[in-house]
């Protein structure tokens, strides 16, 4: 292995639905116990700056995978389609030699599930099929997570969200220890090719 390839940074990113910074201990909340978030901080890159492009989860996902905007793209709600045909940090990243993994929720809606990633160690936790697919022309528009579901749901102490989170975790984990005990290579010609 090169001095070069040596040097390297890891690139992990973190991306949490729902989760504002000014509630993080990192930013400064003076009541939040975050220790692992605040760890990561302390040795990695906080941004100070950072902007939320779209109300919704997947098109706000798909624009920062693609650096666009989500009108430019197609990308109106959770059901929409990344097209295969628009490159993404993880095509680019895999172009410079860098072994990529998805582990989590994308949305990805389709027969692509990887979006330039060389593997996934998740599925989705929703269906890839185009049931999310918003009906513009229905009449009415009803959403079962509504204030109705809020007023009778009660105690939560377990949940498919919130076991699928667990799982998440648990593989991420497993994938990046299993990943950091190989090591990578760089034969005679120079280019760098990640354990497989």
């Amino acid at each position: 292995m090169t001095a070069e390839a040596d040097e390297r940074p890891n690139i992990l990113i973190l991306q949490a639905d729902q989760l504002s910074a000014a509630a993080l201990s990192c930013y400064g909340h003076p009541f939040t116990v975050t220790p692992h978030i605040d760890r990561l901080a302390t040795t990695g890159v906080v941004f100070e700056d950072h902007y939320c492009n779209f109300p919704l989860c997947a098109p706000s996902r798909f624009s920062m995978m693609t650096g666009r905007l989500a009108s430019r793209i197609g990308a109106y709600d959770n059901g929409a389609e990344l097209p295969s045909s628009l490159p993404t940090f993880a095509h680019y990243l895999r172009a410079l030699g860098y072994r990529t993994c998805l582990s989590g929720k994308m949305h990805f809606v389709g027969a692509d599930q990887l979006h330039g990633f060389d593997e996934r160690v998740t599925s989705d936790i929703y269906p890839g099929d185009f049931a999310w697919t918003a009906d513009w022309d229905a009449r009415e528009h009803t959403d079962a997570g509504g204030p109705d579901a809020v007023v009778k749901a009660g105690r939560c102490t377990g949940s498919v969200q919130i076991d699928y989170d667990e799982q998440v975790a648990e593989r991420a984990c497993t994938w990046l220890k299993g990943t950091g005990r190989k090591r990578a290579t760089v034969p005679a010609d120079g280019v760098f090719h990640p354990p497989s």
